[in-house]
């Protein structure tokens, strides 16, 4: 296994060292969410947030980045404002969007796992990570919708609308880290 991005950067791993890289995870998330266009005739908004779940993942490995999404997740359930649209409470987790929201955590770690086994270091590789790691977060999103939209309108509402801005945000994290790579080196 090879290190991650932070391990090369900031070696000396500790409690404390791996709590703000936790919470930094998921305040960059938040702050990614900010970045939302609610599209009229979808529950779901496009953000910033899989852009940032994606490459907290791959920076900080698969146990980090799952527990910055953790954070990310009890920081909107214990109400903050951490959601798209500046929401934040455990009803907001279980409305229609919860699924896109659990499926945080199963991407962060299928990428974080995947780059720790040196899949960030060069672009084919960092793409197909990304890809996998979004794929994760609809594998759990559209099942979840399905119950508020229906299973025929799923796909209209759930993913057809956000391909091309997922393929934007997977091509520039993917070209992140090959590139952060080469400058860390």
């Amino acid at each position: 296994m090879n290190l991650t991005l932070i391990e090369t950067v900031w070696s000396g791993a500790g409690v404390r060292r791996d709590v703000l890289l936790v919470l930094a995870g998921s305040i960059l998330t938040a702050l990614s969410a900010q970045v939302a266009i609610p599209l009229p005739f979808s529950p779901v908004p496009v953000t910033g947030q899989t852009f940032a779940v994606l490459l907290v993942g791959a920076v900080l490995g698969s146990r980090l980045g799952a527990l910055s999404m953790f954070a990310y997740l009890a920081e909107g359930a214990a109400g903050l404002p951490v959601f798209a649209g500046g929401h934040g409470t455990l009803l907001w987790m279980l409305g229609p969007t919860g699924g896109y929201l659990a499926g945080f955590v199963v991407a962060a770690y299928v990428t974080g796992w995947l780059c720790e086994h040196g899949w960030d270091r060069r672009l084919p590789t960092a793409l197909a990570a990304m890809l996998l790691g979004n794929a994760a977060i609809y594998a759990l999103g559209l099942p979840w919708l399905a119950h508020y939209v229906g299973t025929a309108n799923v796909v209209a509402l759930g993913l057809a609308p956000f391909i091309a801005g997922d393929v934007a945000k997977i091509v520039l994290a993917g070209l992140a880290l090959p590139a952060a790579w080469k400058f860390v080196r």
